[in-house]
């Protein structure tokens, strides 16, 4: 133990003596590793946000709108998807596991015995909670026997809640009118997301069957029980493709054109977008992975010239050390872990700036972006830094440390 400590105090020693020399080397290294993390935390970040923000629509959700399609007389054609539609994917879709479909409008006044609001009103079925995502603050929320005796019920979003019943006032169990017709409020939604969200959480839910019957869908031809969306859930991820062939085929035949005709079909697959953006990112971590090993492996290529140099201006040292007993592996270790203090320190403090840095920014950004998480310490890519440091040290100091450990006392003792 005292023989180790004798060479870590060599080592301390002899960086201390080249402070500047060892400060320059060090802070270029800290400087790629705390680069490296501060790139990698950002776009996690923003991976994350993006992942987070699809989630908050809800889970693995293939979203349909009517489209344009193209008639006999080769003119395009509107068409809305309807409740029909809605009712045969339900049943001949074999890939579909969840479906239910809504009625929105934004024409619509809200108001209450206290003031009026603006925001979406929406005629939905029991089961829009389990596709979208509308997590529920107090209350309940609709159920079947609402939508069969078409109940005058509604849930309300919490920034329609704070608009319609100000000064902290609860509205569950209070009766609102959309439009002079009086509802009672039996739930109120927490809030959706982060941010000045107001679209997603100034928003009254009604049942589609009171919604098709008192708001329809307003427009010219418009179909008996058009939806304004149609949104489902397939039986696996995996299955999106199959389950949107399927729907293709029952809408295309409903409404008389090519299921293959997809310029008629307006949807969003937010698997397939969740996918798209899980490539990205994977393909940017592979980039800056491989900038920052680049980077580490130049900075290693600073640590072999600083070495090479402290052994040429130490020879007469080595030679008098060698001379006096000591051997070459005592020679190679103590060069070698020369090098590794400097790589292991410089990686710690780029560590530490980076981890540092994006706590500044967290405190500074808060958890309320859209679309952007925080940047953070991704746990591998700090793995990685240190990994690749040690690596670089290792095979940086190793041929300088062997030159050292050949020389031969009576030449070293020689050199000037």
């Amino acid at each position: 133990m005292g023989f180790f400590g004798d060479i870590v105090g060599q080592v301390f020693r002899a960086i201390w003596a080249h402070k500047l020399r060892s400060f320059l080397t060090m802070f270029g290294i800290a400087w790629g590793v705390a680069s490296l993390l501060l790139l990698i935390g950002m776009g996690e970040g923003f991976r994350s946000g993006q992942q987070r923000q699809l989630k908050s629509l809800g889970e693995n959700i293939i979203m349909m709108w009517g489209g344009t399609m193209l008639s006999n007389q080769g003119t395009l054609r509107p068409y809305q998807l309807t409740i029909n539609d809605e009712a045969e994917i339900r049943t001949q879709a074999p890939d579909v596991a969840n479906v239910t479909g809504f009625i929105q409008r934004g024409d619509l006044k809200q108001q209450s015995q206290y003031q009026s609001a603006g925001g979406a009103v929406m005629g939905i079925e029991a089961n829009y909670h389990t596709v979208r995502n509308l997590p529920l603050g107090k209350g309940r929320y609709l159920n079947d026997q609402d939508i069969k005796d078409r109940r005058m019920v509604a849930i309300i979003g919490k920034k329609s809640e704070t608009l319609l019943f100000p000064n902290g006032g609860n509205g569950l169990g209070e009766f609102i009118t959309v439009n002079g017709y009086r509802f009672q409020v039996i739930g109120v939604a927490q809030w959706i997301g982060r941010g000045n969200r107001d679209f997603d959480n100034q928003k009254v839910y009604i049942p589609l069957s009171v919604m098709a019957d008192i708001f329809p869908i307003k427009g010219n031809n418009i179909a008996q029980g058009a939806l304004t969306s149609i949104q489902y859930q397939p039986i696996d991820p995996t299955h999106n493709t199959l389950a949107k062939e399927e729907v293709h085929k029952i809408v295309a035949q409903n409404h008389n054109f090519d299921p293959e005709d997809l310029e008629s079909i307006e949807e969003w697959d937010t698997i397939k977008s969740q996918q798209t953006v899980g490539k990205i990112f994977t393909a940017m971590d592979v980039f800056l992975g491989g900038v920052g090993i680049v980077t580490l492996a130049l900075g290693a290529v600073g640590i072999v010239n600083i070495m090479l140099v402290t052994v040429s201006e130490r020879t007469r040292e080595i030679g008098l050390l060698k001379a006096l007993g000591a051997t070459r592996t005592s020679i190679l270790g103590q060069i070698m872990m020369e090098g590794l203090v400097l790589t292991g320190v410089s990686g710690f403090v780029g560590i530490s700036a980076a981890a540092i840095f994006m706590a500044v920014l967290h405190a500074l950004m808060g958890n309320n972006q859209i679309g952007f998480d925080p940047p953070r310490i991704v746990p591998w890519s700090a793995a990685l830094a240190m990994g690749t440091l040690t690596l670089c040290g290792l095979l940086a100091c190793f041929y300088p440390a062997r030159q050292a450990a050949m020389l031969e006392p009576v030449e070293a003792l020689r050199k000037d």
